[in-house]
C-alpha cells in the first residue's frame, strides 16, 4: 500500500500535530507501508528524524498574497515559485506568519473554497504532484482544514481519500462568527468526498461525528505512536540532594493549552509547601508574550524568589526529556478538550506522572498507561490537591536509592512503550486505515 500524507506545518513552532504525522508516517513504514509525508503551508519542525519531503506545496507565503492581493494569483510563476522554497519560507516565516484564527477568517474561507477561490493555481500544483507524480492508494489529509482541495483532488483520483482529524474544532471556534459558520459549512461540504476519518480518541471520534455530521461508520480511532529510541536512562535519582518536588507546564504557551490556568495554582501551591519548586516551558507565540511575561512576573513576586522557573521552549529532544525528567509531576490545566493529549504520553517516557483535566481525550491517555490524576477542569483546588496527592506518592519514592526511584519510573516508561511505541502501534493503525478503505 502507497499512502501521501498531507501535513500542515507549524510556521516554524513544534506543532503537536505535525509532529505526530511525521511519527505516523514513520511508523508506517516500518509495517512496510510505502508513506510520504507532504508538509504544505511551511516546512514542519520536528526533533526526531524528519520524514517530510523537502518540497512545500500550498506555500504558504504565496497562499497569503493569493488573498491579500487581487492580481497575485495571475502573475506568471516563474515569479511567485521562488516563495514556495523551504528555506525562503522559513525566513519569512520569521517575520509574522499567523496561525491566530482571529486574524485568518478571510483566507480560510478562500483556502476551503478550493479551485473556486483564489489559491486555485497553487491547488492545481499539489493535485498533479499526488495524482501523476506519487499516485498512491491512500491520500491522508492531516486535518480538515486542507479539505478544499479536494473537489479537485476527487475528479482526477480514483484512490481513496481520509482525514485524519486531531484539533481542527480549536482553529475553527476561534474565527469570528462571520467566518466560522461558513467555514464548517464548506468543510462538510469538502468532506462528501472524503471515504473514512480517523481520530486518537473516542473522544473526538464522538465529537467531530457530531460537529460536522458525519455518520459513525465512517470513523476509525488509531492509537498515538511515539518515537521510544533515544530515551535518557534512569541511572540516577529523580532529584537532587536538596529534595526539592518540581511540578512543571510543559506545553505550548496559551490559554487553551491552560498555561495561564497553571500560573494561577503556583502562588496557593508553592508558597503553602517550601518542598515545592515550579517551572513552566513551551514555544510561546508572539499574541501571547505580553499576557505571559505580565503573569508570570506578578506570580513570581508574590512566592519567595527563585522558586517559579521559565524554562523557554526546549530546542531538541535530549532538552525536552532532560527538562521532563527534571520534574516530579507534569501538570497541563487545558481548557480546550484535547483530541490527543501526546504529552501525557511524553511525560510517561520520562518516567513522570500527570495531573490533567479529566475531559477531552485525557481519561483515555491516563487509562492507557494507569498512571496519573483527573481533575475537575473549573476546580483549581482540585488540581493542587491533586499535586499535593501525587507528591505523597511519589515524593518518597523520587528520595530513595537509585535502584528504586529507577524502577518506579521504568514502570510507567513500560505502560507506554508496551502501547504506544512505533513498534507497537504500526500493526493497528494499519489495519484501520485498511477497513476504512475496503
Amino acid at each position: 500500500m502507497k499512502i501521501a500524507m498531507i501535513t500542515a506545518g507549524g510556521a516554524g513552532m513544534f506543532c503537536g500535530s505535525c509532529m505526530q504525522d511525521n511519527t505516523l508516517v514513520r511508523t508506517l513504514r516500518m509495517v512496510d507501508v510505502d508513506a510520504v509525508l507532504v508538509p504544505a503551508y511551511t516546512p514542519i519542525r520536528v526533533d526526531e528524524e524528519n520524514a517530510s519531503s523537502e518540497r512545500v506545496f500550498l506555500g504558504g507565503i504565496n497562499v497569503y498574497l493569493d488573498s491579500a492581493i487581487p492580481f497575485w494569483s495571475k502573475l506568471p510563476n516563474w515569479l511567485t515559485a521562488w516563495l514556495n522554497r523551504p528555506s525562503v519560507i522559513r525566513w519569512l516565516s520569521k517575520f509574522g506568519t499567523s496561525t491566530d484564527a482571529a486574524k485568518l477568517g478571510p483566507l480560510t474561507l478562500d483556502m476551503l473554497r478550493g479551485d473556486a477561490g483564489p489559491q486555485r493555481r497553487e491547488i492545481d500544483e499539489l493535485v498533479r504532484f499526488l495524482v501523476d507524480d506519487l499516485n498512491p492508494d491512500v491520500v491522508l489529509l492531516s486535518n480538515a482544514l486542507i479539505s478544499g482541495l479536494l473537489p479537485q483532488l476527487r475528479r482526477s483520483y480514483r484512490g481513496k481519500i481520509l482525514i485524519l482529524l486531531q484539533g481542527d474544532d480549536i482553529f475553527l471556534e476561534g474565527l469570528p462568527e462571520r467566518y466560522r459558520t461558513e467555514a464548517i459549512r464548506l468543510i462538510a461540504e469538502n468532506c462528501r468526498h472524503v471515504d473514512g476519518f480517523m481520530t486518537h480518541s473516542q473522544y473526538y471520534a464522538d465529537f467531530m461525528r457530531c460537529y460536522l455530521h458525519i455518520e459513525p461508520a465512517k470513523f476509525e480511532v488509531i492509537p498515538l505512536t511515539v518515537d521510544t529510541s533515544q530515551l535518557p536512562d534512569f541511572s540516577a535519582p529523580l532529584q537532587s540532594a536538596e529534595k526539592r518536588f518540581r511540578v512543571g507546564y510543559f506545553a505550548r504557551i496559551c490559554p487553551e493549552k491552560g498555561a495561564f490556568r497553571f500560573l494561577s495554582l503556583l502562588p496557593e501551591l508553592v508558597s503553602s509547601d517550601p518542598q515545592i519548586d515550579a517551572v513552566i516551558a513551551g514555544f510561546l507565540p508572539e499574541q501571547h508574550r505580553a499576557r505571559f511575561e505580565k503573569q508570570l512576573s506578578e506570580v513570581q513576586k508574590a512566592v519567595p524568589q527563585g522558586r517559579i522557573h521559565w524554562a523557554g521552549s526546549p530546542s531538541s529532544r535530549p532538552e525536552k526529556f532532560d527538562l521532563l525528567m527534571s520534574l516530579n509531576v507534569l501538570c497541563v490545566p487545558a481548557e480546550y478538550r484535547e483530541p490527543k493529549g501526546i504529552y501525557v504520553l511524553e511525560a510517561g517516557l520520562a518516567g513522570v506522572p500527570v495531573v490533567v483535566p479529566s475531559h477531552g481525550a485525557f481519561p483515555e491517555r491516563i487509562q492507557d498507561i494507569g498512571t496519573g490524576r483527573l481533575a475537575s477542569p473549573k476546580d483549581s483546588g482540585e488540581f493542587i490537591r491533586s499535586i499535593r496527592d501525587l507528591k505523597q506518592e511519589y515524593g518518597t519514592i523520587s528520595h530513595l536509592a537509585a535502584e528504586e526511584g529507577s524502577q518506579a519510573r521504568r514502570i510507567l516508561r513500560d505502560h507506554v512503550i508496551q502501547r504506544h511505541s512505533m513498534q507497537a502501534t504500526g500493526q493497528p493503525i494499519l489495519e484501520a486505515i485498511t477497513r476504512l478503505t475496503k
